[in-house]
This record gives structure tokens, C-alpha cells and sequence, in this order.
């Protein structure tokens, strides 16, 4: 992936067997649940390139959200900011390597942020 790709879209199910069963069968979707992100089942598409995850609905994430791979989460939120969005989650780590945040653009639409390492042989 590269700075400015959609890398992952995550859809708020108040029922994740319920989301797993209505896409899976409605688009072919996979489902797997990581070690460590147990109650996070992730989704992937035939095409085996788009994919995100069912995350818990709650009264701020009630629309589907798309993250977008980023070189550097500090400097966009700074650019972000610089240009009139709001903040809505700071930089947050998800493993060692790699990180997500939140912004608000403008106009109201949430949009988050993903950088990630992912060769660590360097």
C-alpha cells in the first residue's frame, strides 16, 4: 500500500454473526478473527485485496469508515489540523508496528488514518 491507498473499511454491527452472515452470503466475503483482536472479526473480499472488520456500533461510529494508509499519522493529523479538520482520535498504536487515528474533514466526514511497517527486516 501506498500513502493515500484506502487500505480498510470498518462496518459498526450491533450483531457480528448477524453482519457475517448477511455479507458473506449477499458478497462471498471470508471472515477470520486474529489472535489478540478476539470480538474483531475481519472481512475479506474475493478479490482478496479490500477487506476491514465488524467493530462494536456505538453512539459515535454508526457509519461504515474508511482508514487510508499514510507515511507518517503525526504529520498528517498536523496537516490535517492546518487545514481545518478536527481531530477525533489522537494516534493510537494497534501493534508494534503499526498505528491508526481519526480525523473530521471540513465538511463533518470521518475518515481514518492508518500507517503501518510492513517489512521490520530492515
Amino acid at each position: 500500500m501506498a500513502h493515500g491507498d484506502i487500505t480498510h473499511i470498518d462496518i459498526p454491527t450491533s450483531d457480528h454473526r448477524r453482519a457475517q452472515d448477511f455479507y458473506g452470503a449477499l458478497f462471498g466475503w471470508k471472515f477470520v478473527e486474529h489472535p489478540g483482536f478476539e470480538g474483531y472479526p475481519m472481512w475479506q473480499a474475493p478479490n482478496e485485496i479490500s477487506g476491514g472488520g465488524f467493530a462494536p456500533r456505538s453512539p459515535g461510529f454508526t457509519q461504515p469508515r474508511s482508514y487510508v494508509e499514510v507515511d507518517s499519522i503525526d504529520d498528517t493529523l498536523a496537516a490535517a489540523r492546518d487545514r481545518g479538520a478536527r481531530v477525533v482520535m489522537e494516534r493510537q498504536p494497534i501493534s508494534d508496528t503499526s498505528w491508526w487515528a481519526v480525523i473530521e474533514d471540513p465538511d463533518g466526514n470521518v475518515v481514518g488514518l492508518y500507517e503501518g511497517v510492513t517489512d521490520v527486516s530492515d
